[in-house]
Order: structure tokens, then C-alpha cells, then sequence
């Protein structure tokens, strides 16, 4: 029953009461406390917004839970003040993080934070459920260029959460495998359809409408939506998504659970090896015990996004991220699409201008000969004059095979599954940055609205107006699937336009146009067939 529901049931029954005895009526239930599972909340109410902050959504993941699939939630009496962030899941944060994270991380993290209108809606609220990027290695809700403030002031429910990282989130070892009857490998995974089935069953108590929801993440976030996009545990839980920076062909290195082929490294071998750097050995329970009882740094260790290459070069003991376990990690991203296995929802898509992405070709004879038979249409795509640098060209390539195609190609895919696609790239650059292009991440503050946190009193009325424009598409497309709406472009889904796409160029304006990085993704495209 939603909110306005029962607060209009409790003045009913009050002014029955009271007109039978005599009585005066008590205060009707506020809109600041709502009921979920576990018990009974109260959040802070400011102006025209509700905010609670830190509602736990599963148990504590710690102690024997380390390494199981999201637990319930344990009830609690009385009623739980959340009026702050809990802690962000455990990490080692780094200086250069484009979100820096406002609490001090910990391994007791599962927590989701709801900001809803104050205003009662009798028909239910929109509702959006964000998806935090950091690689799987950093990240969290508490950064405040996540706040979900604007969104609730234009009338959609917030959701944000926290899903464990690292180690902590994507984990392997015989061990486990052995001895623990429950979903394995992909923790992380685990949490976020744990935290999207807490929505559906609850967040009608702050207002929102569990059958309009959009998901929405970016980088690693992304990334994460193209997984409950396939992943069959998380079927029904939304309507829409909005997938930004998060690639389209791959989930990172997808390793398997499990091999019996010594030449293809598995998550599991990945896990022996990390034991073995903690003199753990074995596969049996009290292998397991040590491993659940080693402190929650010595599990995080020297990890994050800075570096992430140094693991990668080293003896492997990271996963690096979702693991091909079989059951909800099935296939690459790039498969399923190809195949329709994905969930048939309206979608937004893009990037950014100067998004991530590096090859390292050593010449640019090498560069072009790996596109094979189609050698001549790269060079003529990429360097048509051959007066590019070598750096310039790798990166070029490496962005584009690595985000740039993957959107085209995930919005083509969705577009033929019959659901209108909305591709985008986005370009404008904070006038007082003095960078060329748009790097990965910077959109986020302007899709939120948030650019004056980000930038501060250096803000300029160009970067806020580019916030309000892009803010408002993508609120749109929260609210109905479709991100148009009086003042703004015309933003054609991709069926209708296949060769365009909407751009926020570098004045702020929104222009739809014909993609001028069409020849370069036709390139990479061909040469994806041909591998």
C-alpha cells in the first residue's frame, strides 16, 4: 500500500474513533518514516525532498557471509534513524577518483539510500536505481556527485547502493566450491539483484512505482547494467536502462569459474594463488575458515584502479572482475546480444568523446594490418592522409573497439529486438578545464545535475545550462522512455536514424547529427566479424 494510502486510512479511521468517543485524533503517520523489510525507517525531510541514507538491504556480509550470496536482512525494533550514509563497500580509494567517496569504506556495506519528492503521488512515482563505475575495484553511493537531489525535485524516486568490490565482490576458490551449497564467484553481481529486488518489494513505501523503474550506470556501473540486462536472476525487476560508458562486447576478462584445462587460467586457480600469498593452502573447510578470518585489508590489499595494470602483469591473484560462472554470468555481453538474450526495454546508450581505450601497436603498419581484410577501409577510416602519430592512432582504435563500436553495436541489437534505442555522445568539456574532449566520467555531473558540486565556484552558466539539458533528456527518459520533451532537439531512436546520433557538443548544445566517427566504427565492426 503506498504511503498516501496509508496516511489517508490512519486520518479515516482516527475520525471514525473520534466522532464515536469523543476523542481527539493523532497525528497522522509521517512521510518521513516508511516500512520495508527489517522494520520501520525514518528519514530527514528538506524543502521538497525526502532523503533516507544508509537502509540496510541485505545482512552484513562479513564473518561466515564473506563470499556467500546477499543474505536477509535481520529485523530490528523500533524505528532506525537513516539519516546518513553507511560505510561504501571495502576498497583502497585513490587521489584521481573522479567520484571521491564521502565515508570511510568497510566490509559491512550493504546499504541503499531513497530520495523521493515530498509531495504524495497517488499513482506512484517513477523510479531510477544507480549504478556506481570504479572498475569493480572503487566506486560507492556516498560520493557527492551521485546525489540523487534533482532527480527527486522533478518528480522520480533515487535509489543508489553500495555491491562489493574487489576480492570482496568476485571470488573464487575449489574451497568454496566444495563446501558452500549457494551461488558462487560473482558476489558483486549477487548484491545488485539483491538491492533491485528490495526496490520492487519496497519502494512503494517512499512513493515510487515498482513497475517504472530504469537502471542506469556508468563505466563499471555500465557495465553492471548490461549484466542485469542477461543476467536470468534479475528478469522483471525494471522497465527501462540507461547504460553510459559501459562498453557492449565484453564483461572485462571473464575468466571461467573452473577449468580442467591447465593452459586457460580460472577464477578458482586466481583464488589459490591469492591464498597462497597468505601461506593459505588446500581445499578443504579450515582452508576456508582461514580464508573467511583474514582481516578485511589483507583482502583488499595494494588493489584499485591505479593498480589494476600492475595485477594484471604479476602473478594473477584478482579475478578482475565478473566471472563466467555459469549461471548468472553465462556468455560475453557481445554473444548475448547477438543471440536476444537480454531483457527487451526501452535503452539509452553512449559515451563520451575521449572515453577510455589504448592499443599499443608498434608501428602503424601493425596497427592496420589487424584488421585484416579490411586494412585499406581503417586506414582510409582512421588516417586517410597518413599523417597521424602512431600514439593518436592507438588511441583512437583502442576507444573505439573498447566503447565507442560496443554502444553502436548494443543499441543496434536492441533496436532489431523491436525497443527503441537512444544513442549518444557526449562532448562538452567544463569551460574552465583546459582538455581536448570529453573524458570517461565526466558526464555523470551533468546527467545528475550536479555540476556546480563537481566544479564549485568555478562553475560557469554554460556548464550548468549543459547540466540542465542533458539532466532533463535523461529525466524524460526515467519517466516515460522517451527522452524528448518541450525545449529540447529531437533525439530519433536509433531504428529510425541508424547513421545519427545525439551529440552535447562542446558550446552545450544538444544537436542531432550524423555520427562523424561512423566510418572509424565501420571499421572496427568489420573487423569484430572477422575474430
Amino acid at each position: 500500500m503506498r504511503l498516501r494510502s496509508r496516511r489517508t486510512l490512519a486520518f479515516l479511521t482516527c475520525f471514525t474513533l473520534a466522532a464515536l468517543t469523543l476523542q481527539g485524533c493523532s497525528k497522522a503517520p509521517s512521510s518521513t518514516t516508511a516500512k520495508v523489510t527489517g522494520g520501520t525507517v525514518q528519514g530527514s525531510e528538506s524543502g521538497k525532498i525526502i532523503t533516507f541514507k544508509g537502509i540496510p538491504y541485505a545482512a552484513p556480509p562479513v564473518g561466515d557471509y564473506r563470499w556467500r550470496s546477499p543474505q536477509p536482512v535481520p529485523k530490528w525494533q523500533g524505528i532506525k534513524q537513516v539519516d546518513h550514509y553507511a560505510p561504501d563497500c571495502m576498497q583502497k580509494p585513490f587521489v584521481d577518483d573522479a567520484a571521491p567517496l564521502a565515508t570511510l569504506p568497510a566490509e559491512d556495506c550493504l546499504y541503499l539510500n531513497v530520495i523521493r519528492p515530498a509531495k504524495q503521488s497517488e499513482a506512484g512515482y517513477p523510479v531510477v536505481v544507480w549504478f556506481y563505475g570504479g572498475g569493480f575495484v572503487n566506486g560507492g553511493a556516498s560520493a557527492e556527485v551521485y546525489s540523487g537531489d534533482s532527480f527527486a525535485k522533478q518528480g522520480v524516486v533515487f535509489v543508489s547502493f553500495n555491491y562489493r568490490l574487489g576480492r570482496f565482490g568476485f571470488f573464487a576458490h575449489p574451497a568454496l566450491s566444495t563446501f558452500e551449497n549457494d551461488a558462487l564467484g560473482n558476489y558483486a553481481i549477487m548484491d545488485q539483484i539483491a538491492a533491485l529486488k528490495w526496490v520492487k518489494n519496497n519502494i512503494a513505501e517512499f512513493g515510487g512505482d515498482p513497475n517504472q523503474v530504469t537502471i542506469m550506470g556508468e563505466s563499471a556501473g555500465g557495465k553492471s547494467v548490461h549484466a542485469m540486462l542477461q543476467a536470468p536472476g534479475s528478469q522483471g525487476l525494471f522497465n527501462k536502462a540507461i547504460v553510459m560508458s559501459g562498453g557492449g562486447r565484453e564483461l572485462f576478462n571473464l575468466l571461467p569459474l573452473h577449468s580442467d584445462n591447465q593452459q586457460v587460467l580460472s577464477a578458482e586457480q586466481v583464488g589459490i594463488n591469492f591464498a597462497a600469498q597468505h601461506q593459505i593452502t588446500g581445499s578443504d573447510q579450515s582452508s576456508l575458515k582461514a580464508l573467511r578470518e583474514l582481516p578485511a585489508q589483507a583482502i583488499v590489499g595494494n588493489l584499485n584502479l591505479s593498480t589494476l595494470k600492475q595485477e594484471n602483469d604479476s602473478l594473477v591473484t584478482y579475478s578482475g572482475g565478473p566471472i563466467l560462472d555459469g549461471t548468472l554470468i553465462t556468455s560475453t555481453n557481445s554473444e548475448n546480444l547477438l543471440n536476444g538474450q537480454f531483457s527487451k526495454v526501452p535503452l539509452m546508450v553512449g559515451t563520451t568523446s575521449h572515453d577510455i581505450g589504448n592499443a599499443n601497436f608498434a608501428s602503424k603498419q601493425a596497427l592496420f594490418d589487424s584488421f585484416a581484410d579490411n586494412a585499406k577501409q581503417a586506414q582510409v577510416a582512421y588516417d586517410p592522409e597518413n599523417n597521424k602519430p602512431l600514439a593518436q592512432l592507438n588511441y583512437q582504435v583502442g576507444q573505439d573497439k573498447l566503447m565507442q563500436e560496443p554502444a553502436r553495436f548494443t543499441a543496434q541489437r536492441f533496436s532489431k529486438s523491436g525497443q527503441n534505442a537512444y544513442l549518444y555522445r557526449f562532448a562538452y568539456v567544463a569551460q574552465t578545464l583546459n582538455v581536448k574532449g570529453a573524458a570517461h566520467a565526466s558526464e555523470i555531473p551533468y546527467f545528475f545535475n550536479t555540476v556546480a558540486t563537481k566544479y564549485g565556484h568555478v562553475t560557469t552558466e554554460q556548464d550548468k545550462q549543459a547540466g540542465k539539458t542533458m539532466h532533463r533528456y535523461v529525466t524524460n527518459f526515467i519517466k516515460t522512455g522517451n527522452p524528448n520533451g518541450p525545449g529540447l532537439i529531437n533525439w530519433q531512436p536509433f531504428q529510425q536514424a541508424p547513421k545519427a546520433i545525439l551529440e552535447l557538443n562542446n558550446s552545450g548544445i544538444a544537436e542531432f547529427v550524423t555520427d562523424p566517427l561512423g566510418l572509424r566504427l565501420n571499421a572496427t565492426q568489420a573487423k569484430v566479424k572477422q575474430h
